[in-house]
């Protein structure tokens, strides 16, 4: 039947994918356009041209079209899921003013907000001032209204990525409350914009009418335009329908739709995160965000670094590998992944915390592997990279039930290193819960497509669509006899970070890294 396929737009940060799903969740085509990450003017700096991922848009589209326009001209429905934490400031007339201001970067703005005698006393003695600082310091927004003030005085409409594709899709700048995740001034337990006079009004101040329209998940933003329309070959009026960002989508693709199920995503960063229908903070002043289902949030817990450190290994320590990988054909992560055989489980002592980025949860922590001895060598490390990162998933996930207060049944694990049977057989051991893995890797896509499949009217609301287009083809069990040394070696690594936070502060103290930031008088917000 004409009209019921469904096109899924999944904006990344190192490509964009358009991809054509029937009603039932499978793939017809896919393409990925691939681009450069980010440019950097200045050190610390990552930029994006937003008209890169437009023409990416069109031309992934151009290519859906030639290889097969009967299926191409069969869509019924447009959903868009995006990376989160972008900026994109628009002029009246819906030109870019600059690149795009992405999640990598690690520019420092004073920021105007500042608190009373009072309040410094109140936030220092709950341990939040310098997260608050350090918060508001990497606003974009704030950089860009200190730096760039003809640049803001000029901004008609400030946007993520997936405000700006829907604008260029609907003309209309509108977004969803699951994709409006950054430093914006959102309050995600509203589900609205914030007040100016709370803390993220304060923290992020943006006027009002430079904010977008939100539209709940699986409503229709708008109709295809004219020009659009010619662009992409698809029928004017053709509707878009508001899905999520990235992660949320992600969650929804891999059927984690309570809390009875966790979504793991196995990605550049690593995530761990549940559909709950409570609002808690997963960690202390940090929001849960809005889940891609209405009226539902997705507390998450984050590994900033996560499986990037795969990549890490390849690049500093894999030379043999990468070698191996160019004469046989394959991938140097599945050589790598090899080395996991090396060691039993357990590592033999050998321990990894995976902070080589620290998070707002733990903003001075730095990276550190112990337990070395004779018996260790370079697989050693590997495997420690693959546990420490189980570790982590494990301290978040039992994070979210205690805060919660409930008890995840399952796991479902997504993203590139989930492809590993060995990386997935590892983390269900540690975390001793079943672990499944989806029929397609393209579970963010999937996830739009499952709401635009419901906005669409193939299916009367999004829970019913998930139960039509999302399935499993694998289901790995903890094994019982590795259950005892992973849960005594996780006891050990919850000490870990207690035990060298000190050392932390005081390597922190000597080297200036990770920044610190003051809140004193003298210097209140500002990067040192």
């Amino acid at each position: 039947m004409a009209g019921e396929n469904i096109l899924s737009i999944d904006c990344g940060t190192q490509s964009l994918r358009t991809i054509l799903f029937d009603p039932e969740g499978r793939i017809l085509q896919a393409e990925r356009i691939v681009y450069p990450p980010y440019v950097s003017p200045k050190p610390g700096w990552a930029e994006q041209d937003p008209e890169l991922f437009w023409q990416a848009v069109v031309d992934g589209c151009a290519s859906l079209h030639d290889r097969s326009a009967a299926d191409f001209l069969k869509v019924g429905g447009i959903g868009v899921t995006t990376q989160r934490d972008n900026t994109i400031n628009l002029g009246p007339d819906g030109a870019v003013l600059r690149p795009s201001v992405i999640w990598l970067d690690t520019r420092a703005a004073h920021g105007s907000y500042r608190p009373n005698f009072f309040m410094r006393k109140i936030y220092g003695g709950l341990g939040v001032l310098e997260k608050i600082y350090k918060i508001q310091g990497a606003g974009p927004t704030n950089w860009i209204r200190e730096n760039q003030p003809e640049i803001w005085d000029a901004t008609w409409k400030v946007s993520q990525v997936s405000g700006f594709l829907n604008y260029r899709l609907t003309g209309r700048v509108a977004d969803t409350p699951s994709s409006l995740v950054g430093h914006i001034p959102f309050d995600h337990k509203r589900q609205d914009w914030a007040s100016p006079y709370s803390l993220a009004g304060k923290v992020f101040p943006i006027e009002a009418d430079k904010l977008c329209d939100i539209v709940p998940s699986g409503e229709t933003i708008g109709g295809l335009t004219a020009g659009a329309a010619r662009l992409l070959g698809l029928p004017a009026g053709t509707p878009v329908i508001g899905c999520g960002s990235d992660k949320s989508c992600e969650t929804l693709g891999m059927g984690c739709v309570d809390s009875s199920m966790a979504s793991l995503s196995f990605g550049t960063t690593a995530t761990v995160e549940v559909t709950s229908k409570k609002y808690f903070e997963p960690v202390r002043f940090l929001p849960a965000y809005s889940a891609a289902i209405p009226n539902t949030w997705v507390p998450e817990i984050e590994i900033f670094r996560g499986f990037w450190m795969l990549s890490w290994f390849r690049d500093e320590l894999g030379d043999e590998e990468r070698r191996v990988a160019e004469k046989t054909g394959c991938i140097p992560e599945e050589i790598m992944n090899r080395l996991l055989d090396l060691e039993p489980p357990g590592n033999r002592g050998l321990m990894l915390q995976p902070y080589w980025g620290a998070s707002l949860k733990d903003i001075r922590a730095k990276g550190s592997i112990i337990g070395f001895g004779d018996v260790h060598g370079k697989g050693s490390i590997y495997r420690a990279i693959v546990e420490g990162l189980g570790y982590a998933l494990r301290d978040g996930l039992e994070t979210l039930e205690k805060r919660g207060g409930f008890y995840c049944e399952t796991v479902a694990a997504s993203g590139g290193a989930s492809r590993s049977d060995r990386i997935c057989g590892i983390t269900t051991d540690i975390l001793n819960r079943p672990l499944v893995r989806g029929e397609t890797w393209e579970t963010s896509a999937l996830g739009a497509a499952v709401i635009t499949a419901a906005g669409m009217g193939l299916y009367p609301d999004i829970m019913t669509a998930v139960k039509g287009m999302v399935r499993y083809t694998e289901c790995f069990e903890p094994s019982g006899e590795n259950r005892g040394i992973y849960d005594g070696l996780y006891g050990c690594y919850k000490k870990i970070y207690k035990r060298l936070k000190g050392v932390y502060k005081d390597i922190q103290d000597v080297t200036g890294y990770p920044e610190k930031w003051d809140g004193d008088d003298r210097n209140q917000g500002e990067l040192k």
